[in-house]
């Protein structure tokens, strides 16, 4: 008599009940908060250049731009999760930028540099283009939202005075609309947290995509 074995169906993973998010943006940290979706934090190391990962290549479009960074912090954040032995669970990266038509503006070097974007910006219409990437093992889930942001037209003092508060430094297109910078804006299309840094509508929808509860 052969006995006869059988293997039980393989149980379906259960859904990650919280993310890994590969930024030090407090603004990110936030808005993830507002919506109830758990996080840890998954940082570079002290060896890791990332601001190597956000220099424009040539000819480079803002979306392509956007795009290619937040894939870039992406992967480097799930090679850090496998280095670190960390727990499974999807990896959230993202990646602002500003620009007037193929040009972009992103966080400026220096008190210079932030006036000179301002004057820019200054009475124009502008984007902001956020990409948000959602990794797992097995597949890297990705959206792009643009938002059109209005400037009044500045006064050379209102610029200075917003440079000299610090404001502008560490934001693309030297500003940050949740802060001072909101006097400045007469009118937005688009999403608010999408400018903010974190489109809330796109995220929520790549991690249900990913299994996230």
């Amino acid at each position: 008599m052969t006995a006869s074995t059988s293997e039980s169906p393989k149980q379906p993973q259960a859904p990650a009940d919280f993310v890994w998010l590969a930024s030090r943006s407090p603004r990110r940290q936030e808005l993830l908060q507002q919506i109830g979706v758990r996080f840890r934090l998954l940082l570079s190391d002290g060896d890791e250049d990332d601001e190597a990962l956000e220099i424009a290549l040539p000819g480079e479009s803002p979306t392509r731009y956007v795009e290619r960074v937040a894939r870039a912090k992406a992967a480097a954040a799930r090679a850090r999760l496998a280095r670190r032995g960390g727990p499974e669970a999807p990896v959230l990266a993202s990646d602002t930028t500003v620009a007037i038509g193929g040009r972009i503006y992103g966080k400026p070097a220096d008190a210079d540099d932030a006036r000179r974007m301002l004057l820019e910006l200054s009475g124009r219409t502008h984007r902001v283009l956020t990409a948000v990437v959602v990794a797992t093992a097995h597949r890297e889930r990705v959206a792009i939202q643009v938002s059109r942001v209005r400037f009044a037209r500045l006064r050379t003092h209102e610029i200075d005075a917003y440079v000299a508060g610090g404001e502008p430094f560490g934001k693309a297109g030297a500003y940050a609309i949740q802060g001072a910078a909101a006097r400045f804006v007469q009118r937005i299309e688009g999403s608010h947290s999408g400018i903010m840094g974190l489109p809330l509508y796109e995220t929520a929808r790549l991690l249900r995509g990913a299994g996230t509860r």
